[in-house]
């Protein structure tokens, strides 16, 4: 096995489980003590189910995703199901082995635009369903696993596999439209890719090599790239630079963190950078009203001037908490961590407003909020759905 391999198998683990592979004196640091608070805020807990066996310590985020009122979630052991996003009434369920293929491991998606439904496979294929129906459509290969969610845009699904592709299929039959395979990956990178943004008639993420790139949508041509990150120093760890997280538009501007990087904003349409400040995340950033919000590495919370990214506030309560990344739900920040702890944080000073416990297993996907409703799902496939509760 190569010495990149072990590096990554070890650090994903570590990352999973936020506790030490290794003695305390290799530097792992262990959470701070959960936070004691008075609660400001009234969180009301509408349903709650189980889907699947769940990620578990795949390194894989998969998460729930809403379409016209209803839920889709999926578990690597082949699970699709169906909920009212209202009452988390099931719908559907299938246990799918596509005609007789046993080693179907869901992993990336689900995505659903009206009636198409598509994720992405462990065993590097794209399959497609009938989400209203769960009727199997077509199937596509890529070139290795699929961990993000696809993207579908008019006539086409855009895809990435872990070793950079980035593939373009027709939504109809899966054919291949176009491919995209000039993206650097290196060595050694954390688990995990950037997840595809369509923005206007390009299609925007952030790569291992600590890169965002633009590609156009008609044909997979290179628009524009910039470097997010470079890291340095002395060891192989040291030196990851992977741009993961997720990048959010905003007014024609982009914002996007990376490991051992930054955070800037950058224009859209050009690729010109507006701002840029010294911030390393794996998590991605999420936008409320004129306030960029992140986690670091250690696991500080940040909230940052949209305008030129001075700080705003800094919670530190949760640090190596293994926070997954923030979501907004009226006016204020959402994270899930260990312990299957759910966090609403003031977003006017950062202060901790409520606080629930969805399970005892870790949240490493970023919640998903429809409305008044936040959707958090943890490792092992506890999805609730929770909304703030009149006073």
């Amino acid at each position: 096995m190569k010495r990149g391999l072990i590096l990554l198998l070890l650090l994903t683990t570590t990352i999973l489980s936020g506790c030490s592979l290794f003695s305390s004196k290799d530097n792992i640091q262990p959470p701070t003590p959960q936070p004691v608070f008075t609660p400001t805020l009234r969180i009301s807990q509408l349903w709650d189910v189980t889907v699947g066996d769940g990620t578990g310590s795949t390194g894989i985020r998969m998460r729930p995703v809403v379409s016209d009122g209803v839920v889709y979630a999926a578990s690597p052991d082949g699970t699709l199901a169906a909920y009212t996003l209202a009452t988390g009434a099931q719908i559907c369920s299938t246990s799918h082995h596509w005609f007789g293929q046993r080693n179907l491991r869901y992993s990336g998606g689900p995505a659903v635009v009206g009636n198409l439904l598509v994720i992405g496979s462990q065993n590097g294929h794209v399959y497609a369903y009938a989400a209203k129906t769960g009727k199997p459509l077509w199937k596509a290969p890529v070139s290795s696993e699929v961990i993000t969610p696809p993207v579908i845009v008019g006539h086409k699904v855009f895809v990435r596999s872990n070793d950079g592709h980035v593939y373009a299929l027709n939504t109809t039959n899966g054919k291949q439209l176009w491919l995209y395979d000039r993206s650097d990956v290196p060595l050694l990178s954390l688990r995990g890719n950037g997840e595809l943004l369509a923005v206007g008639g390009a299609i925007i993420f952030g790569s291992d090599a600590g890169k965002l790139i633009a590609i156009s949508q008609k044909d997979g041509s290179n628009l524009w790239r910039i470097p997010v990150a470079a890291g340095t120093g002395r060891s192989d760890i040291q030196k990851l630079d992977d741009s993961d997280g997720r990048v959010v538009f905003d007014n024609g501007v982009l914002y996007v963190d990376a490991y051992h990087g930054n955070l800037m904003a950058i224009q859209a349409k050009s690729g010109r950078v507006l701002w840029s400040r010294p911030f390393s995340s794996y998590t991605g950033v999420a936008i409320a009203g004129t306030q960029v919000i992140a986690v670091d590495d250690h696991f500080n919370i940040w909230a940052m001037d949209q305008s030129n990214g001075g700080d705003l506030w800094k919670q530190t309560a949760l640090q190596w908490h293994w926070l997954a990344a923030p979501a907004i739900q009226k006016g204020y920040v959402v994270l899930g961590g260990l312990k299957g702890y759910v966090y609403w944080l003031n977003i006017t000073n950062g202060k901790f407003a409520a606080s629930e416990q969805l399970s005892s297993d870790p949240i490493r996907s970023r919640p998903v909020v429809a409305g008044a409703i936040v959707l958090v799902e943890d490792v092992r496939g506890h999805l609730a759905a929770y909304h703030i509760a009149s006073k």
